[in-house]
């Protein structure tokens, strides 16, 4: 892949047309750079450059005593950072695909979300679990889940996903920077998506949602690889009369429904998307709270577009199981109807 960059003169400002996988590799350079104390850990993460190449180059830069290969033991990877962050380091943990971080669960659940908690915050835990997440890249069976509700029903862990290059450049910096442990969620499946991006500008808050289109009819909600999805219906939906808002919400825990809540007020009406199932899904968060909040503005039930209640299907079924704009635009006609 090939990165464009230029710069832009007399402004001092440098912008660079990358992918998301690109923009990842720049951010935890940036940190790197920032702070010795940044290591890098995973499977394969070194030489190779990881199985998506997002680390690639890191260990020639910075050296295999920051860039580090691991065996293949989950588990340990995770248990290892959790002792690295006790003696002062900030571990990027990544898990080589999101059914690979189930042998880390207990770790990461147990021990990295509960540490400075048990010790009454004198511990804190600056440490950051990479998942490349979702489907729709044609994968085997443990390589296209959805694990975020597992983790944001975790109380201590931080959970957060980009949408485009820009998001995953800054707020992999911030991830890093964070006292408290970060699981980061990657859609793999828009790793070569491309965006310009300025490394000079200000960084949007990392736990802030963000209306990523304007509308007036039917509010979507959606986070990581469902906001091109629904940026996509939008543009049809506006083929057809229909004006959608979009909000991405990019931090799934904590919350922040502000934007959502404030979009409802004026649209009356709300659609979440997500791959995970629908079934206790984040969406069934956005709702009850929206229910809770927005009750009298509300002119629609609200509905959720999510993942059947089935195992992650082969590669050849996965786009019956994905939800696609088709689907969000057919429960935009439904609340609209109601």
């Amino acid at each position: 892949m090939t990165d464009d960059v230029h710069g832009t003169p007399g402004e001092g400002r440098t912008t660079q047309r990358v992918t998301l996988s690109r923009a990842i590799n720049l951010g935890l350079r940036a940190a790197m750079e920032k702070e010795p104390k940044v290591l890098v850990m995973g499977e394969d993460v070194g030489a190779l450059g990881g199985v998506f190449r997002v680390t690639e180059g890191l260990a020639k830069d910075f050296g295999d005593d920051r860039v580090l290969d691991t065996p293949l033991a989950e588990s340990g990877i995770v248990g290892t950072a959790v002792g690295l962050a006790l003696r002062g380091y900030r571990p990027v943990c990544e898990m080589q695909f999101d059914g690979f971080v189930f042998p880390a669960f207990d770790q990461i659940t147990t021990q990295l979300a509960k540490m400075t908690h048990r010790t009454r915050g004198a511990a804190s835990m600056p440490v950051v679990v990479r998942i490349p997440f979702g489907g729709g890249i044609g994968a085997v069976e443990h390589h296209s889940e959805s694990p975020e509700t597992y983790f944001a029903h975790t109380t201590g862990l931080r959970v957060v996903s980009p949408s485009n290059p820009v998001d995953a450049y800054w707020m992999i910096q911030q991830a890093v920077e964070s006292p408290d442990p970060v699981v980061f969620l990657e859609p793999k499946r828009h790793y070569w998506d491309k965006a310009e991006l300025d490394t000079a500008a200000t960084p949007y808050p990392l736990h802030r949602s963000r209306v990523v289109r304007p509308g007036t009819d039917v509010t979507v909600v959606a986070y990581g690889p469902t906001v091109p999805m629904a940026l996509r219906a939008a543009d049809v939906a506006a083929g057809e009369g229909r004006s959608l808002e979009v909000v991405d919400l990019r931090s799934l825990t904590p919350l922040d429904l502000g934007p959502v809540e404030e979009s409802v007020r004026r649209t009356g009406r709300l659609v979440v998307a997500h791959e995970a199932p629908t079934f206790l899904g984040l969406g069934a968060e956005v709702a009850a709270r929206v229910a809770e909040t927005c009750f009298f503005s509300l002119e629609a039930p609200v509905l959720r577009v999510g993942g059947l209640a089935v195992p992650y299907p082969v590669s050849r079924l996965e786009e019956e199981y994905l939800p696609d704009a088709d689907r969000l635009l057919d429960a935009v006609d439904r609340v609209l109807d109601t």
